[in-house]
């Protein structure tokens, strides 16, 4: 919260030169054979904008502030908290460590420390919302540093006894949670949080940019429905909503909220320079000879290890929890190597709080030189100072990945930051491609609370909290009445004069996570009868079916049993010393479709799908990828109604351009990977949350037809984006395919880590062909 620069006892003399970190970078990647650095630019330093605290704040919170230097604020801190003590909902989106808390912080601790005025001490309260636990108990250990007069301050999450609970609902006046409670917990139980509720004045959602996706429409119902808990105790708070640097985060916060707001993105918070590098690793030989691209995370560790030994403080980022372990193993093996005393550490959900507050500690002291980490530590955590950041694979948003590389240089200090590119297409695209990181805009994030699955899913719970009724629709859209209709037929809720009620006993069953579409089932330990994990439904099937490698925390099981109307996965502890991977075979029905686009011979659609996939086999594989044998399974038909987007052709205008008959369906099939591998640089998806199928001659269509889906019931919105941008779209996955020099189809094209069908046929110059027919098409059209 201070804006004075951070000494940390313990780290490296002095600031850090930009020059200094490019030239170490530079002959870092010259030491080796063939230079692995594919672009360096410097981002230049920027100056900050100050302004006067405004003379409404609580004369308190001003002195606690003036202890910590805090007599001034960065111009964007200043127009948030005035826009916020006018009640007007305001989007903070500023760069990371730009002390957006502080904009929030001002008009809300002075609301509440005027409420502790009032004859019950609690004439106005706030309400702190965060993605995880961790974040909020950060923000609440930054309030209470503060030591105001009134001001009780709790976090209300799971990990909060009973007891806790109690106390926090009768006398706190600032609480922070996370959206899964305020779902499950808060406005079930609204009744009991009445006297908190009353005094509503602020209403904060932190990190904002992490709502997307099915997780963000969940959150989105979930606030529509606090607003209606809100109006029953006569509560109008203002809302908040602090994101990273975002693509119209005004526009996303409204879609979350259904209210207006306005706009604040001027950072006036000054930056030290950043040496931004991409990287892609080079083939080197093995013992066999044979030239193989070192993984990213494997790329990554090397430079961690080399920057930790050099007294670079670096923090790596890694996509899995299973890969930040074996950054962290590989890293420690590299510094032994070279003689260094420096160790570094891994940091990932599962660990115990208190082993995360000891991770963080020791970093800002300087105690602890390198750290892996998941995107646990890509969200507001305080930590500072650090010198470089290294991310082991594009981390799938712009958004992302500025929020990573802004780890690094806070305070004001110079920073190292380094992309590696892993084997994926969009990796190589941008590995190609540096203007679409340095010079895009950033993306905007895609959310769709109108959902007919998740919405009738949030009308059974809203029923449940307060009867819903006709004037319901401003909040949830014209789809709320056909939804009620259908609760209303299978018995889910009952119409009365005055609204839809909840007729039963106890609370609605099946109203589920906010973080997937689906039902959640349990992984179970045989022996022991442990929880060792969670997985979704809709990733069952492929990942814990009976004989498959589950790997959980580094550790390796294998899974006996799926019993589904247990919701249980049965597995035994060991490594069998080879992986699985599941094949499934996937059919599609296509609707009348809502949206229609007609380019010469070419027709793209917009609309409902209905997907139909099978899991019917397993292939077992070695480390080396020697096949030991695939084997059949029998589990069932899996049927989803999605959001999806397709086009067909004529297959006598591929023959024209040299495509034979028998090669369409390798070509639509390897067209179909390298679109699904670039959607996330248009729209704000990973590949694993959309799907796709090809056909040679689908029967709807009678014509090659490919389908890129939501892969999650009523879909997330990741189709209709798809369907906006395509022309563009499509460009870069051609010119991927194009550009990549392999000679068949690699990771880096067309070859899917999550093909069904064993990336079988793939034609990648068939692929090429059709994406320049098609583009052909549509810039005719435009």
């Amino acid at each position: 919260m201070s804006h004075s620069p951070h000494v940390a006892a313990g780290r490296v003399a002095g600031a850090r030169d930009p020059h200094e970190l490019t030239d170490w970078i530079r002959g870092f990647a010259d030491a080796g054979t063939g230079s692995p650095l594919r672009h360096v630019r410097t981002l230049p330093a920027r100056e900050g904008e100050q302004i006067a605290l405004p003379d409404w704040v609580e004369p308190s919170l001003m002195a606690a502030l003036a202890q910590r230097g805090v007599t001034r604020l960065w111009s964007h801190q200043a127009l948030a908290a005035e826009e916020i003590r006018q009640c007007r909902n305001t989007a903070i989106a500023t760069g990371t460590a730009s002390g957006k808390s502080l904009g929030y912080l001002l008009p809300g601790l002075t609301s509440v420390i005027e409420g502790t005025r009032a004859p019950n001490g609690r004439g106005a309260t706030m309400l702190y919302v965060a993605p995880t636990k961790a974040l909020a108990a950060d923000q609440a250990a930054h309030i209470e540093a503060l030591q105001l007069p009134g001001v009780r301050c709790a976090t209300y999450d799971g990990d909060t006894p009973p007891d806790e609970r109690r106390w926090i609902r009768n006398h706190a006046n600032v609480v922070l949670t996370n959206p899964d409670l305020v779902h499950h917990s808060l406005l079930p139980g609204h009744a009991r949080w009445a006297s908190f509720l009353r005094a509503l004045r602020l209403v904060v959602i932190d990190e904002s940019h992490a709502y997307r996706g099915v997780f963000g429409s969940n959150v989105a119902l979930v606030l529509r429905r606090l607003r209606r808990v809100l109006a029953r105790y006569r509560a109008d708070p203002v809302f908040v909503f602090a994101s990273a640097t975002a693509g119209e985060p005004g526009t996303h916060a409204r879609a979350l909220a259904g209210l207006p707001v306005t706009e604040i993105t001027q950072d006036g918070s000054p930056r030290g320079a950043v040496t931004f590098a991409l990287w892609e690793p080079r083939p080197s030989a093995g013992e066999d000879g044979i030239p193989r691209r070192p993984a990213a995370g494997t790329e990554a560790a090397r430079l961690l290890a080399a920057l930790v030994a050099a007294q670079i403080q670096t923090l790596t980022f890694a996509r899995s929890r299973a890969g930040v372990e074996a950054v962290a193993a590989a890293a420690n093996r590299h510094l032994h190597a070279l003689g260094s005393s420096e160790r570094v550490a891994a940091y990932r959900g599962g660990y115990l709080p208190e082993e995360r507050r000891a991770l963080e500690a020791a970093l800002r002291t300087g105690e602890l030189r390198g750290l892996a980490a998941t995107n646990a530590l890509e969200l507001g955590i305080d930590i500072q100072g650090l010198d470089a950041v290294v991310m082991a694979g594009w981390p799938g948003r712009l958004s992302s990945l500025w929020q990573q590389a802004g780890r690094a240089g806070r305070g004001g200090q110079a920073s190292l930051a380094v992309l590696i590119g892993a084997d994926d297409p969009l990796d190589a695209y941008l590995m190609e491609h540096p203007e679409l990181i340095f010079e895009a805009p950033i993306e905007a994030t895609v959310i769709h609370p109108d959902n007919p699955r998740l919405l009738a899913r949030h009308l059974l719970a809203a029923a449940h909290e307060l009867p819903v009724t006709v004037a319901d629709t401003a909040l949830f859209g014209p789809g709320m009445l056909p939804a009620l209709a259908g609760l209303e037929a299978a018995g889910a809720v009952r119409r009365r004069p005055t609204g839809w009620f909840w007729p039963h006993d106890g609370r609605p069953e099946g109203i589920g996570s906010l973080r997937t579409a689906g039902e959640v089932l349990a992984i179970v330990e045989e022996a022991s009868g442990r929880v060792v994990g969670t997985i979704d439904d809709a990733s069952a099937d492929h990942q814990v079916h009976p004989g498959a490698v589950h790997v959980h925390q580094g550790r390796s099981f294998v899974v006996t049993d799926l019993d589904r109307a247990a919701a249980t996965a049965t597995v035994v502890p060991g490594d069998p010393g080879w992986s699985t991977i599941a094949q499934s075979r996937s059919e599609f029905d296509l609707a009348t479709p809502d949206a229609v686009q007609l380019a010469a011979a070419v027709t793209v659609c917009r609309g409902a799908v209905t997907v139909r996939t099978q899991v019917v086999s397993f292939t077992r594989r070695l480390p080396g990828g020697e096949v030991l044998g695939r084997h059949p399974l029998e589990l069932p038909e899996r049927t989803f109604t999605t959001e999806g987007l397709w086009w067909h052709l004529p297959e006598a205008v591929l023959h024209a351009s040299g495509l034979s008959g028998p090669r369409i369906a390798g070509s639509v099939h390897a067209a179909e990977h390298a679109a699904i591998g670039m959607l996330s640089l248009f729209a704000t998806c990973d590949r694993w949350d959309i799907g796709g199928v090809s056909s040679a001659a689908h029967p709807a269509t009678g014509e090659p037809t490919i389908l890129i889906y939501d892969g999650y019931p009523g879909g997330a919105g990741y189709a209709a984006r798809g369907f906006e941008v395509l022309p563009a779209w499509l460009a870069a996955t051609r010119e991927l395919i194009a550009g990549c020099p392999c000679e068949r189809g690699c990771p880096r094209c067309v070859v899917s880590p999550k093909c069904g069908n064993g990336n079988e046929p793939l034609d990648k110059e068939g692929a090429g062909i059709v994406l320049a027919v098609i583009g052909a098409a549509l810039a005719a059209a435009t």
